[in-house]
Protein backbone atom coordinates (compact mmCIF):
# COMPACT_ATOMS: atom_id res chain seq x y z
CA UNK A 1 0.00 0.00 0.00
CA UNK A 2 1.48 3.29 -1.11
CA UNK A 3 1.83 6.25 1.24
CA UNK A 4 0.10 9.48 0.30
CA UNK A 5 2.47 12.38 -0.39
CA UNK A 6 2.70 15.00 2.40
CA UNK A 7 1.78 18.52 1.26
CA UNK A 8 4.75 20.85 0.93
CA UNK A 9 3.01 23.43 3.10
CA UNK A 10 3.24 21.04 6.03
CA UNK A 11 6.83 20.03 5.60
CA UNK A 12 8.13 23.58 5.08
CA UNK A 13 8.85 25.70 8.16
CA UNK A 14 6.62 28.81 8.56
CA UNK A 15 8.13 32.15 7.58
CA UNK A 16 8.90 34.48 10.54
CA UNK A 17 6.37 37.31 10.93
CA UNK A 18 7.70 40.67 9.74
CA UNK A 19 7.69 43.51 12.27
CA UNK A 20 5.87 46.71 11.39
CA UNK A 21 8.47 49.39 10.94
CA UNK A 22 7.92 53.12 11.08
CA UNK A 23 8.37 54.93 7.81
CA UNK A 24 10.33 57.61 9.60
CA UNK A 25 13.38 57.25 11.78
CA UNK A 26 13.81 59.62 14.70
CA UNK A 27 17.11 60.91 15.87
CA UNK A 28 16.73 58.82 19.03
CA UNK A 29 16.28 55.65 16.95
CA UNK A 30 19.34 56.44 14.87
CA UNK A 31 21.42 56.95 17.98
CA UNK A 32 20.13 53.69 19.42
CA UNK A 33 20.94 51.80 16.22
CA UNK A 34 24.41 53.28 16.05
CA UNK A 35 25.05 52.36 19.66
CA UNK A 36 23.80 48.81 19.17
CA UNK A 37 26.03 48.35 16.14
CA UNK A 38 29.27 49.07 17.96
CA UNK A 39 28.19 47.39 21.18
CA UNK A 40 28.08 50.58 23.24
CA UNK A 41 25.13 51.70 25.38
CA UNK A 42 22.55 53.84 23.57
CA UNK A 43 22.43 57.59 24.34
CA UNK A 44 18.92 59.03 24.26
CA UNK A 45 18.09 62.73 24.44
CA UNK A 46 16.17 63.62 27.60
CA UNK A 47 12.49 64.12 27.10
CA UNK A 48 11.24 67.25 28.88
CA UNK A 49 7.75 67.81 30.16
CA UNK A 50 5.67 70.93 30.08
CA UNK A 51 5.37 72.67 33.41
CA UNK A 52 2.64 75.00 34.64
CA UNK A 53 4.49 78.11 35.74
CA UNK A 54 3.92 81.77 36.60
CA UNK A 55 6.43 84.09 34.91
CA UNK A 56 7.37 87.42 36.53
CA UNK A 57 8.59 90.21 34.28
CA UNK A 58 8.70 93.98 33.77
CA UNK A 59 8.60 96.29 30.78
CA UNK A 60 8.66 99.93 29.75
CA UNK A 61 5.57 100.58 27.65
CA UNK A 62 6.98 103.28 25.37
CA UNK A 63 6.60 102.29 21.72
CA UNK A 64 4.07 99.53 22.45
CA UNK A 65 0.31 99.51 21.90
CA UNK A 66 -0.35 97.97 25.29
CA UNK A 67 0.10 94.55 26.87
CA UNK A 68 -2.57 92.44 25.15
CA UNK A 69 -1.79 90.96 21.76
CA UNK A 70 -3.60 92.71 18.93
CA UNK A 71 -3.26 91.85 15.22
CA UNK A 72 -1.29 94.48 13.36
CA UNK A 73 -0.07 96.23 16.52
CA UNK A 74 3.24 96.06 18.37
CA UNK A 75 2.41 94.68 21.81
CA UNK A 76 4.26 93.26 24.80
CA UNK A 77 2.47 89.92 24.48
CA UNK A 78 3.42 89.65 20.83
CA UNK A 79 7.13 90.01 21.60
CA UNK A 80 6.91 87.70 24.62
CA UNK A 81 5.12 84.98 22.67
CA UNK A 82 7.78 85.06 19.95
CA UNK A 83 10.55 84.88 22.57
CA UNK A 84 8.90 81.87 24.24
CA UNK A 85 8.78 80.10 20.90
CA UNK A 86 12.40 80.85 20.01
CA UNK A 87 13.58 79.82 23.49
CA UNK A 88 11.89 76.44 23.13
CA UNK A 89 9.14 77.06 25.66
CA UNK A 90 6.38 76.64 23.06
CA UNK A 91 6.46 73.88 20.39
CA UNK A 92 5.93 74.54 16.70
CA UNK A 93 2.40 73.16 16.56
CA UNK A 94 1.25 75.48 19.39
CA UNK A 95 2.76 78.68 18.06
CA UNK A 96 0.25 81.56 17.84
CA UNK A 97 -2.32 79.42 19.69
CA UNK A 98 -2.11 80.58 23.32
CA UNK A 99 -5.15 78.56 24.38
CA UNK A 100 -3.25 75.34 23.77
CA UNK A 101 -0.67 76.23 26.41
CA UNK A 102 -3.24 77.85 28.77
CA UNK A 103 -1.97 81.41 28.48
CA UNK A 104 -3.27 83.93 31.05
CA UNK A 105 -2.18 87.41 32.13
CA UNK A 106 -2.75 89.05 35.51
CA UNK A 107 -3.35 92.56 34.13
CA UNK A 108 -3.78 94.41 30.86
CA UNK A 109 -1.99 97.72 30.47
CA UNK A 110 -2.92 100.43 27.97
CA UNK A 111 -0.77 102.01 25.31
CA UNK A 112 2.41 103.53 26.73
CA UNK A 113 1.79 102.17 30.25
CA UNK A 114 4.66 100.30 31.92
CA UNK A 115 4.79 97.46 34.45
CA UNK A 116 7.16 96.27 37.17
CA UNK A 117 5.31 93.26 38.59
CA UNK A 118 3.45 91.79 35.62
CA UNK A 119 2.63 88.05 35.76
CA UNK A 120 1.63 85.57 33.04
CA UNK A 121 0.97 81.85 33.40
CA UNK A 122 0.92 78.84 31.09
CA UNK A 123 2.38 75.42 30.29
CA UNK A 124 5.89 75.77 28.92
CA UNK A 125 9.04 73.72 28.40
CA UNK A 126 11.27 75.36 31.01
CA UNK A 127 14.05 72.76 30.78
CA UNK A 128 16.97 72.51 30.27
CA UNK A 129 18.28 75.04 32.79
CA UNK A 130 18.84 78.57 31.54
CA UNK A 131 15.28 79.22 30.36
CA UNK A 132 15.19 82.77 31.77
CA UNK A 133 18.57 83.65 30.26
CA UNK A 134 17.42 82.39 26.87
CA UNK A 135 14.31 84.56 27.04
CA UNK A 136 16.19 87.71 28.05
CA UNK A 137 18.75 87.20 25.29
CA UNK A 138 15.93 87.26 22.74
CA UNK A 139 13.85 90.12 24.18
CA UNK A 140 14.72 93.81 23.92
CA UNK A 141 16.29 95.42 27.03
CA UNK A 142 13.06 97.26 27.91
CA UNK A 143 11.40 93.89 28.59
CA UNK A 144 13.04 91.95 31.43
CA UNK A 145 12.12 88.47 32.68
CA UNK A 146 12.86 88.04 36.40
CA UNK A 147 12.01 84.37 36.91
CA UNK A 148 9.22 81.83 37.21
CA UNK A 149 7.47 79.83 39.93
CA UNK A 150 5.93 76.35 39.64
CA UNK A 151 2.18 76.49 40.27
CA UNK A 152 -0.78 74.11 40.43
CA UNK A 153 -2.32 72.75 37.23
CA UNK A 154 -5.45 74.85 37.73
CA UNK A 155 -3.58 78.12 38.32
CA UNK A 156 -4.49 81.15 36.20
CA UNK A 157 -2.68 84.46 36.52
CA UNK A 158 -5.93 86.27 35.76
CA UNK A 159 -8.42 84.34 37.92
CA UNK A 160 -6.19 83.85 40.95
CA UNK A 161 -5.02 87.49 41.17
CA UNK A 162 -6.75 89.03 44.21
CA UNK A 163 -5.70 92.64 43.70
CA UNK A 164 -3.45 94.88 41.66
CA UNK A 165 -1.40 97.90 42.68
CA UNK A 166 -0.77 100.71 40.22
CA UNK A 167 1.40 103.79 40.70
CA UNK A 168 1.04 107.13 38.96
CA UNK A 169 3.86 109.67 39.24
CA UNK A 170 2.35 113.15 39.26
CA UNK A 171 4.84 116.03 38.92
CA UNK A 172 4.57 118.27 41.97
CA UNK A 173 4.09 121.33 39.78
CA UNK A 174 0.89 119.77 38.39
CA UNK A 175 -0.79 120.30 41.77
CA UNK A 176 0.11 123.99 41.83
CA UNK A 177 -2.98 126.04 40.85
CA UNK A 178 -0.72 128.76 39.40
CA UNK A 179 1.57 126.57 37.26
CA UNK A 180 1.00 125.96 33.56
CA UNK A 181 -2.37 127.68 33.44
CA UNK A 182 -4.14 128.07 30.13
CA UNK A 183 -3.97 131.43 28.37
CA UNK A 184 -7.61 132.22 29.01
CA UNK A 185 -7.22 131.89 32.78
CA UNK A 186 -4.11 134.08 32.69
CA UNK A 187 -5.99 136.82 30.86
CA UNK A 188 -8.99 136.44 33.15
CA UNK A 189 -6.84 137.00 36.22
CA UNK A 190 -5.35 140.28 34.99
CA UNK A 191 -6.26 143.11 37.30
CA UNK A 192 -7.00 140.88 40.28
CA UNK A 193 -5.05 140.80 43.52
CA UNK A 194 -3.13 137.68 42.49
CA UNK A 195 -2.55 137.57 38.76
CA UNK A 196 -1.59 134.32 37.11
CA UNK A 197 1.70 134.33 35.24
CA UNK A 198 1.99 133.26 31.64
CA UNK A 199 3.89 130.00 31.34
CA UNK A 200 7.48 130.73 30.32
CA UNK A 201 8.83 127.19 30.70
CA UNK A 202 6.99 125.47 27.86
CA UNK A 203 5.04 126.36 24.73
CA UNK A 204 1.30 125.80 24.76
CA UNK A 205 1.50 122.96 22.28
CA UNK A 206 -1.61 120.87 21.97
CA UNK A 207 -3.82 123.74 23.16
CA UNK A 208 -7.18 122.76 21.72
CA UNK A 209 -9.26 125.77 22.69
CA UNK A 210 -8.93 129.26 21.29
CA UNK A 211 -10.59 132.26 22.90
CA UNK A 212 -10.61 134.25 26.10
CA UNK A 213 -12.54 133.29 29.22
CA UNK A 214 -12.42 136.06 31.78
CA UNK A 215 -13.61 139.38 33.04
CA UNK A 216 -11.07 141.75 31.56
CA UNK A 217 -12.08 143.20 28.18
CA UNK A 218 -9.75 144.92 25.74
CA UNK A 219 -10.83 147.22 22.95
CA UNK A 220 -13.31 145.73 20.42
CA UNK A 221 -10.67 145.14 17.73
CA UNK A 222 -8.38 143.06 19.92
CA UNK A 223 -11.28 141.15 21.44
CA UNK A 224 -12.73 140.25 18.06
CA UNK A 225 -9.39 138.84 17.00
CA UNK A 226 -9.24 136.64 20.10
CA UNK A 227 -12.70 135.15 20.29
CA UNK A 228 -13.80 134.99 16.67
CA UNK A 229 -15.91 131.84 16.18
CA UNK A 230 -13.99 129.89 18.82
CA UNK A 231 -15.65 126.44 19.00
CA UNK A 232 -15.75 124.30 22.11
CA UNK A 233 -13.62 121.25 21.41
CA UNK A 234 -13.83 117.99 23.30
CA UNK A 235 -10.37 116.99 24.56
CA UNK A 236 -11.25 113.27 24.55
CA UNK A 237 -12.85 113.24 21.09
CA UNK A 238 -10.57 111.16 18.82
CA UNK A 239 -11.98 112.91 15.74
CA UNK A 240 -10.89 116.30 16.98
CA UNK A 241 -8.16 117.95 14.96
CA UNK A 242 -5.59 118.96 17.53
CA UNK A 243 -4.07 121.41 15.05
CA UNK A 244 -7.27 123.48 14.89
CA UNK A 245 -6.09 126.98 15.81
CA UNK A 246 -6.70 130.50 14.64
CA UNK A 247 -4.76 131.23 11.49
CA UNK A 248 -2.43 133.82 12.90
CA UNK A 249 -1.98 132.52 16.43
CA UNK A 250 1.53 133.92 16.60
CA UNK A 251 0.29 137.40 15.76
CA UNK A 252 -2.53 136.92 18.28
CA UNK A 253 -0.02 136.14 20.99
CA UNK A 254 2.03 139.19 20.03
CA UNK A 255 -1.01 141.46 20.17
CA UNK A 256 -1.99 140.18 23.60
CA UNK A 257 1.54 140.59 24.89
CA UNK A 258 1.77 144.10 23.46
CA UNK A 259 -1.48 145.03 25.17
CA UNK A 260 -0.21 143.58 28.44
CA UNK A 261 2.98 145.59 28.09
CA UNK A 262 0.97 148.78 27.60
CA UNK A 263 -1.14 148.09 30.67
CA UNK A 264 1.48 146.72 33.01
CA UNK A 265 4.38 149.00 32.11
CA UNK A 266 7.89 148.59 30.85
CA UNK A 267 9.10 146.44 33.77
CA UNK A 268 6.60 143.59 33.13
CA UNK A 269 9.32 140.97 32.68
CA UNK A 270 10.87 141.75 36.05
CA UNK A 271 7.47 141.51 37.70
CA UNK A 272 6.74 138.14 36.10
CA UNK A 273 10.10 136.71 37.19
CA UNK A 274 9.46 137.94 40.72
CA UNK A 275 6.04 136.26 40.81
CA UNK A 276 7.48 133.01 39.52
CA UNK A 277 10.06 132.98 42.30
CA UNK A 278 7.41 133.75 44.92
CA UNK A 279 5.04 131.03 43.68
CA UNK A 280 7.35 128.07 44.28
CA UNK A 281 4.98 125.22 45.13
CA UNK A 282 5.83 122.62 47.75
CA UNK A 283 3.98 119.39 48.47
CA UNK A 284 3.84 119.99 52.19
CA UNK A 285 1.65 118.56 54.92
CA UNK A 286 -1.29 120.81 54.04
CA UNK A 287 -1.20 119.84 50.38
CA UNK A 288 -0.67 116.18 51.23
CA UNK A 289 -3.67 116.16 53.56
CA UNK A 290 -5.91 117.75 50.94
CA UNK A 291 -4.76 115.51 48.07
CA UNK A 292 -5.20 112.36 50.16
CA UNK A 293 -8.66 113.53 51.17
CA UNK A 294 -9.57 113.90 47.50
CA UNK A 295 -8.20 110.46 46.59
CA UNK A 296 -10.07 108.87 49.49
CA UNK A 297 -13.37 109.58 47.72
CA UNK A 298 -12.48 106.78 45.29
CA UNK A 299 -12.11 104.11 47.98
CA UNK A 300 -14.87 101.54 48.33
CA UNK A 301 -17.32 100.15 45.78
CA UNK A 302 -18.61 102.71 43.29
CA UNK A 303 -20.00 102.95 39.78
CA UNK A 304 -17.06 104.17 37.69
CA UNK A 305 -18.93 104.46 34.37
CA UNK A 306 -17.75 108.08 34.02
CA UNK A 307 -14.13 106.98 34.44
CA UNK A 308 -13.96 104.75 31.36
CA UNK A 309 -15.00 104.88 27.72
CA UNK A 310 -16.63 101.56 26.94
CA UNK A 311 -18.87 100.75 29.90
CA UNK A 312 -22.38 102.07 30.47
CA UNK A 313 -23.80 103.00 33.84
CA UNK A 314 -26.23 100.06 33.94
CA UNK A 315 -23.48 97.54 33.17
CA UNK A 316 -22.55 95.51 36.29
CA UNK A 317 -18.92 95.71 35.18
CA UNK A 318 -18.95 99.44 35.95
CA UNK A 319 -18.89 98.69 39.67
CA UNK A 320 -15.34 98.39 40.95
CA UNK A 321 -13.85 98.07 44.42
CA UNK A 322 -10.93 100.32 45.33
CA UNK A 323 -9.10 99.11 48.43
CA UNK A 324 -6.81 102.10 49.01
CA UNK A 325 -5.66 105.27 47.27
CA UNK A 326 -2.97 107.52 48.75
CA UNK A 327 -0.19 109.93 47.84
CA UNK A 328 2.24 110.08 50.75
CA UNK A 329 5.65 109.93 49.07
CA UNK A 330 7.63 112.39 46.96
CA UNK A 331 10.43 111.03 44.76
CA UNK A 332 13.01 113.05 42.85
CA UNK A 333 14.01 111.79 39.42
CA UNK A 334 16.55 113.74 37.36
CA UNK A 335 15.78 116.94 39.24
CA UNK A 336 11.98 116.68 39.00
CA UNK A 337 9.85 116.03 42.09
CA UNK A 338 7.00 113.55 41.63
CA UNK A 339 4.16 112.66 43.98
CA UNK A 340 3.83 108.87 44.11
CA UNK A 341 0.11 108.03 43.92
CA UNK A 342 -0.55 104.39 44.83
CA UNK A 343 -3.94 102.80 44.15
CA UNK A 344 -4.84 99.22 45.09
CA UNK A 345 -7.99 97.59 43.73
CA UNK A 346 -9.44 94.28 42.71
CA UNK A 347 -9.54 95.24 39.03
CA UNK A 348 -9.64 98.31 36.83
CA UNK A 349 -11.34 99.34 33.60
CA UNK A 350 -9.89 101.00 30.52
CA UNK A 351 -8.47 104.46 31.36
CA UNK A 352 -9.99 104.31 34.86
CA UNK A 353 -6.85 105.18 36.82
CA UNK A 354 -5.81 107.95 34.44
CA UNK A 355 -9.26 109.54 34.71
CA UNK A 356 -9.27 109.26 38.50
CA UNK A 357 -5.91 111.03 38.59
CA UNK A 358 -7.08 113.59 36.03
CA UNK A 359 -10.11 114.63 38.06
CA UNK A 360 -8.13 114.69 41.31
CA UNK A 361 -5.53 117.00 39.74
CA UNK A 362 -8.31 119.24 38.39
CA UNK A 363 -9.73 119.56 41.90
CA UNK A 364 -6.29 120.32 43.38
CA UNK A 365 -5.91 123.07 40.76
CA UNK A 366 -9.31 124.53 41.76
CA UNK A 367 -10.91 123.69 38.43
CA UNK A 368 -13.68 121.66 40.08
CA UNK A 369 -15.13 121.03 43.57
CA UNK A 370 -14.51 117.84 45.52
CA UNK A 371 -18.22 117.05 45.36
CA UNK A 372 -17.86 116.40 41.63
CA UNK A 373 -16.32 112.99 42.39
CA UNK A 374 -19.45 111.93 44.27
CA UNK A 375 -21.56 113.29 41.44
CA UNK A 376 -19.56 111.29 38.90
CA UNK A 377 -20.50 108.06 40.69
CA UNK A 378 -24.20 108.63 40.01
CA UNK A 379 -25.74 106.38 37.37
CA UNK A 380 -27.95 109.14 35.98
CA UNK A 381 -25.09 111.58 35.39
CA UNK A 382 -22.73 111.58 32.40
CA UNK A 383 -19.58 113.65 32.87
CA UNK A 384 -16.57 114.13 30.61
CA UNK A 385 -13.77 113.47 33.10
CA UNK A 386 -10.23 114.69 32.25
CA UNK A 387 -7.75 111.89 31.55
CA UNK A 388 -4.14 112.32 32.68
CA UNK A 389 -1.29 111.35 30.30
CA UNK A 390 -0.32 107.69 30.17
CA UNK A 391 3.41 108.19 30.63
CA UNK A 392 3.28 108.46 34.45
CA UNK A 393 1.33 105.23 35.04
CA UNK A 394 2.77 101.78 35.68
CA UNK A 395 1.64 98.45 37.15
CA UNK A 396 3.59 98.01 40.37
CA UNK A 397 2.60 94.55 41.62
CA UNK A 398 0.00 91.79 41.39
CA UNK A 399 -1.08 89.90 44.51
CA UNK A 400 -2.15 86.25 44.89
CA UNK A 401 -2.97 86.20 48.60
CA UNK A 402 -5.71 83.54 48.60
CA UNK A 403 -3.72 81.15 46.41
CA UNK A 404 -0.58 81.49 48.53
CA UNK A 405 -2.55 80.87 51.71
CA UNK A 406 -4.16 77.72 50.33
CA UNK A 407 -1.05 76.13 48.78
CA UNK A 408 1.66 77.44 51.10
CA UNK A 409 2.61 73.91 52.27
CA UNK A 410 3.07 72.33 48.84
CA UNK A 411 3.97 75.09 46.38
CA UNK A 412 6.18 78.15 46.16
CA UNK A 413 4.77 81.54 47.05
CA UNK A 414 3.65 83.43 43.96
CA UNK A 415 4.90 86.94 44.68
CA UNK A 416 7.48 89.49 43.63
CA UNK A 417 9.45 89.21 46.88
CA UNK A 418 12.20 87.07 45.39
CA UNK A 419 12.83 89.62 42.62
CA UNK A 420 12.48 92.93 44.48
CA UNK A 421 16.09 93.97 43.91
CA UNK A 422 15.95 93.31 40.17
CA UNK A 423 12.55 94.96 39.91
CA UNK A 424 13.74 98.10 41.68
CA UNK A 425 16.79 98.33 39.45
CA UNK A 426 14.69 97.97 36.30
CA UNK A 427 12.14 100.51 37.56
CA UNK A 428 14.74 103.20 38.15
CA UNK A 429 16.73 102.51 34.98
CA UNK A 430 13.90 102.28 32.47
CA UNK A 431 10.54 103.42 33.85
CA UNK A 432 11.38 106.34 36.16
CA UNK A 433 14.05 107.70 33.84
CA UNK A 434 11.64 107.51 30.90
CA UNK A 435 8.93 109.40 32.81
CA UNK A 436 11.34 112.16 33.83
CA UNK A 437 13.03 112.50 30.43
CA UNK A 438 9.68 112.62 28.63
CA UNK A 439 8.51 115.42 30.90
CA UNK A 440 11.75 117.33 30.39
CA UNK A 441 11.84 116.96 26.61
CA UNK A 442 8.17 116.99 25.65
CA UNK A 443 6.45 118.51 28.67
CA UNK A 444 3.67 115.93 28.48
CA UNK A 445 2.05 116.85 31.78
CA UNK A 446 2.59 120.57 31.28
CA UNK A 447 0.91 120.53 27.87
CA UNK A 448 -2.02 118.57 29.30
CA UNK A 449 -2.40 121.10 32.11
CA UNK A 450 -2.82 123.89 29.55
CA UNK A 451 -5.90 122.10 28.22
CA UNK A 452 -7.38 121.55 31.69
CA UNK A 453 -10.01 124.29 31.62
CA UNK A 454 -13.76 124.73 31.43
CA UNK A 455 -13.74 125.25 27.68
CA UNK A 456 -12.38 121.76 27.07
CA UNK A 457 -14.21 120.19 30.02
CA UNK A 458 -17.49 122.07 30.54
CA UNK A 459 -18.73 119.34 32.89
CA UNK A 460 -16.29 120.64 35.50
CA UNK A 461 -18.82 123.46 35.97
CA UNK A 462 -20.95 121.14 38.12
CA UNK A 463 -22.70 122.95 40.93
CA UNK A 464 -23.37 122.55 44.63
CA UNK A 465 -26.86 123.12 46.03
CA UNK A 466 -26.75 125.05 49.27
CA UNK A 467 -29.85 124.65 51.47
CA UNK A 468 -30.41 127.19 54.26
CA UNK A 469 -31.17 125.54 57.59
CA UNK A 470 -34.42 127.47 58.01
CA UNK A 471 -35.81 126.55 54.61
CA UNK A 472 -36.35 128.95 51.75
CA UNK A 473 -34.84 129.03 48.28
CA UNK A 474 -31.79 126.99 47.42
CA UNK A 475 -28.68 128.88 46.44
CA UNK A 476 -26.68 127.42 43.57
CA UNK A 477 -23.06 128.34 43.06
CA UNK A 478 -21.18 127.20 39.99
CA UNK A 479 -17.71 125.78 40.32
CA UNK A 480 -16.41 128.31 37.80
CA UNK A 481 -17.40 131.32 39.88
CA UNK A 482 -16.31 129.69 43.13
CA UNK A 483 -13.05 128.54 41.56
CA UNK A 484 -12.15 131.95 40.16
CA UNK A 485 -12.77 133.55 43.52
CA UNK A 486 -10.78 130.89 45.32
CA UNK A 487 -7.84 131.13 42.93
CA UNK A 488 -7.73 134.90 43.23
CA UNK A 489 -7.80 134.59 47.02
CA UNK A 490 -5.38 131.66 47.14
CA UNK A 491 -8.00 129.33 48.63
CA UNK A 492 -9.50 125.98 47.77
CA UNK A 493 -12.78 125.81 45.89
CA UNK A 494 -14.12 123.49 48.56
CA UNK A 495 -13.89 126.20 51.21
CA UNK A 496 -16.19 128.54 49.27
CA UNK A 497 -19.69 128.71 50.70
CA UNK A 498 -21.93 131.44 49.37
CA UNK A 499 -24.75 130.82 51.83
CA UNK A 500 -22.82 131.71 54.97
CA UNK A 501 -23.09 130.05 58.37
CA UNK A 502 -25.86 127.63 59.17
CA UNK A 503 -26.10 126.19 55.66
CA UNK A 504 -25.85 122.64 54.45
CA UNK A 505 -24.03 121.74 51.25
CA UNK A 506 -25.74 118.93 49.38
CA UNK A 507 -23.39 117.14 46.96
CA UNK A 508 -25.59 116.88 43.91
CA UNK A 509 -26.16 118.43 40.51
CA UNK A 510 -29.07 120.59 39.42
CA UNK A 511 -31.24 118.70 36.94
CA UNK A 512 -31.57 121.70 34.65
CA UNK A 513 -27.81 122.04 34.48
CA UNK A 514 -27.46 118.33 33.71
CA UNK A 515 -29.81 118.72 30.75
CA UNK A 516 -27.86 121.75 29.59
CA UNK A 517 -24.52 119.96 29.88
CA UNK A 518 -25.78 116.89 28.04
CA UNK A 519 -27.09 119.14 25.25
CA UNK A 520 -23.75 120.87 24.93
CA UNK A 521 -24.94 124.12 26.52
CA UNK A 522 -23.25 126.15 29.22
CA UNK A 523 -24.65 126.43 32.71
CA UNK A 524 -23.80 130.12 32.58
CA UNK A 525 -26.64 130.57 30.06
CA UNK A 526 -29.07 129.80 32.87
CA UNK A 527 -28.06 132.80 34.92
CA UNK A 528 -30.96 135.21 35.06
CA UNK A 529 -28.70 138.26 35.23
CA UNK A 530 -25.08 138.74 34.16
CA UNK A 531 -22.61 139.23 36.96
CA UNK A 532 -24.54 137.28 39.59
CA UNK A 533 -22.50 134.84 41.63
CA UNK A 534 -25.41 132.47 42.23
CA UNK A 535 -28.78 131.43 40.87
CA UNK A 536 -31.94 131.22 42.89
CA UNK A 537 -33.76 127.94 42.39
CA UNK A 538 -37.31 127.51 43.66
CA UNK A 539 -37.72 124.51 45.89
Amino acid sequence: MEKEPVPSSITEEPQPKKLKMSTTTTSDDEEYAAGAGDGSAPERKPRYKRRKVAIFFAYCGVGYQGMQKNPGAKTIEGDLEEALYQAGGVPDHDKCQPRKYEWARSARTDKGVSAVGQVVSGRFYVDPPGFIDRLNSILVPQIRIFGFKRVTNAFSAKKFCDKRRYVYLVPVFALDPYAHRDRESVLASLGSEKELVKCLNCPERGRKVVGVMGRRVFDPITQSVIIVDAPVINANDPTTDTNMVIENEASLSEKVEERNDEVEGSNENAKMEEQVEESVFCYGEKEKERFNRILKYYEGTHNFHNFTTRTKADDPAAKRYIISFNANTVVNVDGIDFVKCEVVGQSFMLHQIRKMIGLAVAIMRNCAPESLIVTAFRRDVNINVPMAPEVGLYLDECFFTSYNSKWKDTHEEVSLKAYLEEAEEFKMKYIYSHIASTEQKEGTMAVWLHSLNHRNYPDLRAVDIVKPAGGGPEVVETAVEAGLGAVNNGESTDSVNSAGAGTEVVKTVVEADLVALNNGESTDAKNGEAGHDADLVNS
